[in-house]
């Protein structure tokens, strides 16, 4: 069933569409499910169903296959992301599916790990970065940044997708998690988790991907109580690049919670210090802790797909309203006047609603913006939610 919305800030209003893409199986477990397209063109894709019980951590998944453009799906098949072993429980974190336009190769990127007692925040030292390649996983080292068993590198989330640059060379924004002086992951912050930003260049060598990594990206406990995670990348009109990234201030709600931004000029090698993130009149705006994501149109536009409060949030709520805005693409900054509202806490809803946690791509017939998100709501009693699409014109 279509359900056509109307949603706008002031003097803005635009229509779109919200469907149930695949509905939740009942109370007790949220659905999060997202497409990608597998080929250079055309109309095939691959759809990834999550179930989740609790935060951070699987229950099941499944794989299902479209040959148009997501209009009919293939019956799920299973894939395993938890097992027991000796050693602890092993789990499996999938994360975006993408095709390097200069190649046609299509990638699918995930992180696992053994986790003694399956405490999620055993992956701060256990999270290794794979991609998958024509059926073959490699593991993407990262020597001198990452030692398994004492700090991890993982992708923020479905929204930190790579970007291939003219020459060829990909550029995949990674979260790393620090080692202090005593060799140990390291939690300045106090927080949930600390994580830092760094930028991986990869160069096709046969059939597989040779990775260097740019400076380290880091803000400061009294910029954000969890470091610098979840990146995203742009390219801007001069060649520039940008990266987005999520902060926090749970532990100091005092604080102003702000996305931060940093540039390069020489491709995605090194990048400056990471500032606030303004609109383009100079304006401070305030952001959850969660994740965003910066999509290049085939119009020539960027658009950037995240939360923006009216009000200072604290930590990672609320996660509403999901707005989406266009990037300048000369200063790199959010344009204000273009900032439009997608979704938003309705009546009678419960104010632990979360839009977060999505993927957004281009319908390569429609040409809208297309986004995969659930509305999940994160009860004390059980997590429910339907994964949703929502079909957005530009």
């Amino acid at each position: 069933m279509h359900r056509r919305l109307f949603l706008s800030l002031p003097g803005l209003a635009f229509a779109q569409r919200r469907t149930v893409f695949l509905p939740s199986p009942g109370k007790g477990t949220a659905v999060m499910a997202y497409a990608f397209y597998t080929e250079r063109s055309g109309g095939r894709m691959d759809s990834i169903e999550q179930r989740w019980s609790k935060s951070d951590t699987i229950d099941i998944a499944y794989r299902r296959h479209s040959t148009d453009h997501g209009v009919t799906w293939s019956k799920p098949e299973p894939i395993v992301t938890g097992e027991k072993r000796p050693e602890g429980m092993y789990r499996k974190h999938l994360r975006c599916g993408y095709v390097d336009p200069a190649s046609g190769r299509y990638l699918e990127f995930f992180m696992q790990g053994v986790l003694p007692t399956d405490d999620p925040l055993e992956g701060m030292r256990r999270w290794e970065l794979f991609y998958n390649y024509a059926g073959k996983s490699h593991r993407i080292e990262l020597p001198g940044l990452v030692t398994p068993g004492k700090n991890s590198a993982t992708l923020g989330d479905n929204s930190s997708t790579p970007l291939t640059l003219p020459d060829g060379t990909i550029c995949l924004p990674v979260e790393i998690t620090p080692v202090g002086p005593n060799g140990e992951y390291h939690n300045p912050g106090k927080g949930y988790t600390w994580h830092e930003t760094v930028v991986l260049r990869g160069r096709w060598h046969g059939d597989q991907l040779r990775w260097e990594t740019s400076n380290i990206l880091r803000l400061k406990p009294e910029q954000s109580t969890r470091g610098a995670l979840e990146p995203t990348l742009a390219r801007l009109a001069e060649g520039r690049l940008m990266l987005v990234c999520r902060a926090s201030n749970d532990k100091a709600p005092e604080n102003p919670s702000y996305r931060w931004v940093s540039y390069s000029h020489d491709d995605g090698r090194t990048w400056s210090e990471l500032i606030p993130w303004t609109y383009d009149n100079g304006d401070h705006f305030f952001s959850p802790s969660s994740c965003s994501q910066l999509l290049t149109h085939s119009n020539g536009k960027i658009y950037w797909l995240g939360n923006i409060t009216p009000t200072n949030p604290r930590g990672n709520r609320p996660r509403y309203p999901f707005v989406i805005g266009e990037v300048d693409r000369h200063s790199g900054l959010l344009r204000k006047a273009t900032v439009r509202v997608v979704d938003t806490l309705q009546p009678g809803e419960n104010p632990l609603l979360t839009l977060s946690n999505f993927y957004a791509y281009e319908h390569r017939v429609t040409h809208e913006i297309i986004l995969h998100m659930t509305r999940l709501f994160a009860l004390p009693d059980g997590w429910e939610g339907d994964a949703m699409r929502y079909a957005i014109s530009v």
